[in-house]
């Protein structure tokens, strides 16, 4: 079993910033990726970026709409992976959940792919 543990989320203006936290326990040796998803009101959930963390690997991955803005990262000593989100748009407004996959080889934005999921925090970027 893997939980994961999000914290970080809170109201922002536009053009903010914030970093969100997943903390992941249990049987971490199993653990191939991280991957942030987020999900807004009426909308479905959206994978948005997503980490390789089996041993010797640290890829990363994200889809258009936050490259450049987003930067994912695993603090192996931590057992955390973070989301830093710079220049947040109102269209960023979403629950943010972070889920671990023990797949060696996923498309990291299909939820499918993802077997343990954390509950969320979520994020409101309004002025």
């Amino acid at each position: 079993q893997v939980q994961l543990v999000e914290s970080g989320g809170q109201s922002v203006q536009p053009g903010g910033s914030l970093t969100l936290s997943c903390v992941v326990s249990g049987d971490l040796d199993r653990v191939r990726y991280i991957g942030w998803f987020r999900q807004a009101p009426g909308k479905e959930r959206e994978g948005i970026a997503a980490i390789a963390t089996g041993p010797s690997r640290s890829d990363t991955y994200y889809i258009d709409s936050v490259k450049g803005r987003f930067t994912v990262s695993h603090d192996g000593a931590r057992n955390t992976v973070n989301l830093q989100m710079n220049n947040l748009k109102p269209e960023d407004t979403a629950m943010y959940v972070c889920a671990a996959s023990t797949d060696q080889a996923i498309n990291t934005f299909y939820p499918l792919y993802y077997s343990y999921w954390g509950h969320g925090t979520q994020v409101t970027v309004s002025s």
